[in-house]
C-alpha cells in the first residue's frame, strides 16, 4: 500500500507544472483579449508577436485597436499578472514561515499598514498628487510588518509570537485608520474604493516601479524553499540540521513583506489570493516548498488576471472592485479546499 504519496513525485510535480503554465497563458490569452473593445484574435495574436525580436507578423489591426491593446489592456494584463503573483508567493512564504495555512499577508500588518498609509495619503496629502497614495501605501505596509515582527521578536520571535504580535499590530492599525476615515468623511469613497482593489489606470511605468521589487523579494523566496521545507519539521530539528530559524524567518517575512508592499501600492487591497492559491497548488502537487512557491507564482498570476476581466466585464460599462471578484471566488473554493481536506484526513 502507497502511504507516502505518489509513486512518482517527479511526474506529478512536472504535470503541475505543466497545468500552472497552460492556466498562466490561459488567463492572458483571455485576459488580453476580452474587454469593451472586440480584438480580433488572430490579428491580437499576430500583433503581440510582431513586437517579439526577429520575429515579424503583419496585423489587420487597426490604429485604434492597437492603442487599445498596448496602452490600456496589456499593461493591465502585466499589472495583474505581477499583482497576483506577487500576493500568492507572499502568503505561501508566510504559510511556511508560520506553519500555517491559514496565514496570508493580512495577517501580519500588512495589509493593515497599506490601508492606513493609504488612507492618510487621501486625507492628507492630495497636494502631492496621486502618486502619494501608492508610496504611502507601500511603506506602510512595510511599516506594519517591521513593527509586528519587532513587538514579536520580544517574545523571542517564534512563529505563535509573531503572529499573535501581527493580529495586534494589525488591529491597532485598523483602529488608527477608521479614526483618520470618521475625521475626514469627504474622502471615505476613495479609500473605500481603494480598500477594495483596482487595477483600473494601470501603466508600463507602474509595472516597471514594482519590477526590482518584485524580482529581489520573489528570488529570495523561491531561492529559501528548501529552508522552508526544513523549518516545517520544527525550530529544534531545523537547528539539529545546521538551520537558523531565526534568521530565515527573518528573510522570509522580509522578502514577503516586499512583494505584498509592491502589489498592494498599485492595486489596493486585495484578500483571498495569498490563502486560496497556495491551497489549490499544494493539492496539486505536494507540500514541498521548493514547488509551492514557484507554482503559487505562476497561479497568482494566472488567477488574478482572471479576476480583473471578470471586474471589468460582468456589469460592464462599470467595473466591481477586484477585491469583491476574488472575495466571491476565492470563498467557496477555499470552504470546498477544507472540506475535501478534512475529508481526506477522516
Amino acid at each position: 500500500m502507497n502511504v507516502g504519496g505518489p509513486r512518482h513525485p517527479g511526474r506529478r510535480i512536472a504535470r503541475a507544472y505543466g497545468v500552472a503554465a497552460a492556466f498562466l497563458v490561459a488567463a492572458t490569452l483571455v485576459g488580453t483579449l476580452v474587454g469593451a473593445a472586440d480584438l480580433n484574435p488572430l490579428a491580437t495574436v499576430a500583433a503581440l508577436c510582431d513586437r517579439i525580436p526577429f520575429v515579424h507578423l503583419r496585423s489587420s489591426l487597426s490604429a485604434l485597436d492597437r492603442a487599445v491593446l498596448f496602452q490600456i489592456r496589456l499593461p493591465r494584463v502585466v499589472l495583474g499578472l505581477m499583482v497576483g503573483g506577487l500576493l500568492a508567493v507572499a502568503g505561501a512564504g508566510y504559510q511556511g514561515v508560520f506553519r500555517n495555512p491559514l496565514v496570508d499577508s493580512g495577517m501580519l500588518g500588512a495589509s493593515a499598514g497599506a490601508g492606513l498609509g493609504a488612507t492618510l495619503a487621501i486625507a492628507y496629502l492630495s497636494h502631492e498628487g496621486p502618486a502619494a497614495v501608492p508610496v504611502a501605501a507601500f511603506v506602510g505596509s512595510l511599516a506594519g510588518v517591521a513593527i509586528a515582527y519587532l513587538a514579536g521578536a520580544v517574545g523571542g520571535s517564534g512563529p505563535a509570537t509573531l503572529l499573535l504580535a501581527g493580529v495586534a499590530v494589525g488591529l491597532f492599525l485598523a483602529g488608527v485608520q477608521t479614526f483618520i476615515m470618521q475625521r475626514s468623511t469627504q474622502d471615505l469613497q476613495q479609500v473605500y474604493y481603494w480598500l477594495l482593489g483596482s487595477l483600473s489606470g494601470a501603466t508600463w511605468q507602474q509595472a516597471a516601479e514594482i519590477l526590482p521589487y518584485a524580482a529581489v523579494s520573489v528570488t529570495i523566496l523561491i531561492a529559501h524553499g528548501r529552508h522552508l521545507d526544513v523549518l516545517s519539521v520544527g525550530d529544534d530539528e531545523a537547528r539539529s540540521l545546521g538551520l537558523n530559524p531565526k534568521r530565515v524567518r527573518l528573510i522570509v517575512i522580509a522578502a514577503c513583506a516586499l512583494a505584498a508592499a509592491s502589489a498592494v501600492a498599485v492595486s489596493g487591497l486585495i484578500g483571498f489570493v495569498g490563502i486560496v492559491v497556495p491551497h489549490m497548488v499544494r493539492r496539486l502537487a505536494g507540500t514541498s516548498y521548493r514547488t509551492v512557491l514557484p507554482l503559487s507564482l505562476l497561479a497568482g498570476a494566472g488567477f488574478l488576471v482572471l479576476a480583473d476581466t471578470l471586474a471589468r466585464t460582468v456589469v460592464a460599462p462599470a467595473e466591481l472592485p477586484i477585491g469583491v471578484v476574488t472575495a466571491l471566488a476565492g470563498s467557496p473554493v477555499f470552504v470546498w479546499i477544507l472540506r475535501s481536506t478534512s475529508a481526506v484526513r477522516t
